[in-house]
């Protein structure tokens, strides 16, 4: 890996790639750009079969230039660096920063691989990567550009072996709130590699984990625990709390195979009292006027015979 500090103070680690690797995208691009010419040439050999050996001369350096010069720049500056071989190999052109390559860095590229590449067929970019700590030949050391590999093999992720049985929820009341994640992945990174280990060795190493891992929690191993067992047990009971917090049902949610809670039952609604409106205010009695109700509706008086 190759440390490359940006303007930010940020270490990149970034794997630059090797000649093997280098030029077999150098082989692919030519092929491909030779191809290209090979067919612009046939056509412009026809399409200039009537004008004088000045201007087929003058044709064909254009073309050569074009081509073979013009295309590949113009190719890596509008991918950021990504020819078609380097795409295939997986590689990128990027500056010693780390940030993706311009115009004028392609444009020193292209112009001293006429040099190294074309004129010398390969013979100096061979000698200066070989000789380059980076692998870089003449044209990245001019541009200021450095060639890495994009697509990395992927770690093999090892599994941490399980605790002895009768260790299996001995820690479940164990604080863990204090142990730095460097502590946990170093002694991840024991466990994983622990039958690799020398057996003194690896004893060491597990009490020099285990007496930190204790200063951390406070919690020392169970008497005739050995060392490697208590972090084992340790690092099982941090997995298993990780993997409820992450498994665990959200509010609302039923887990499968768990009874639902029941409903809350709700007291009945109490009817508004609704006032029964006033008796009509009767007023003082008024004695009739048998003539005056004897017209239009019965008073029930009679009047005398």
């Amino acid at each position: 890996m190759s440390g490359l500090v940006t303007g930010d103070a940020v270490v990149l680690g970034l794997q630059p790639a090797r000649l093997p690797s280098r030029a077999l995208a150098v082989l692919i691009d030519l092929v491909v750009v030779w191809a290209a010419y090979l067919l612009i040439t046939l056509g412009l050999t026809v399409a200039t079969a009537s004008l004088d050996e000045a201007a087929v001369m003058a044709v064909s350096v254009a073309s050569f230039l074009l081509v073979l010069v013009g295309a590949p720049i113009a190719v890596e500056t509008l991918s950021h660096g990504r020819s078609l071989g380097k795409l295939a190999c997986g590689l990128r052109v990027v500056r010693d920063d780390g940030g993706p390559i311009r115009f004028r860095h392609a444009l020193v590229r292209g112009a001293m691989g006429v040099v190294e590449i074309l004129m010398t067929f390969g013979v100096v970019a061979c000698v200066a990567s070989l000789v380059s700590e980076r692998g870089r030949r003449l044209g990245d050391v001019f541009a200021g550009t450095l060639v890495v590999r994009e697509r990395m093999p992927a770690a093999r992720v090892l599994a941490v072996p399980p605790p002895p049985p009768w260790l299996v929820g001995r820690f479940a009341g164990i604080d863990l709130s204090a142990v730095p994640e460097a502590l946990w992945l170093e002694i991840r990174q024991y466990l994983t590699r622990a039958r690799e280990l020398d057996p003194v060795v690896g004893r060491r190493l597990a009490e020099r984990l285990a007496d930190e891992l204790v200063a951390r929690t406070g919690t020392p191993p169970p008497a005739g625990v050995p060392a490697d067992a208590y972090l084992a047990g340790v690092v099982a009971e941090r997995q298993a709390r990780d993997a409820r917090r992450a498994f665990a049902p959200s509010a609302g949610v039923v887990a499968p195979g768990a009874v639902p809670s029941p409903a809350p039952v709700l007291a009945p609604a109490v009817p508004p009292v609704v006032a029964s409106p006033a008796p009509p205010v009767v007023g003082p009695a008024v004695e009739s006027d048998p003539a005056v109700e004897s017209k239009g509706r019965p008073t029930g008086f009679a009047p005398p015979a």
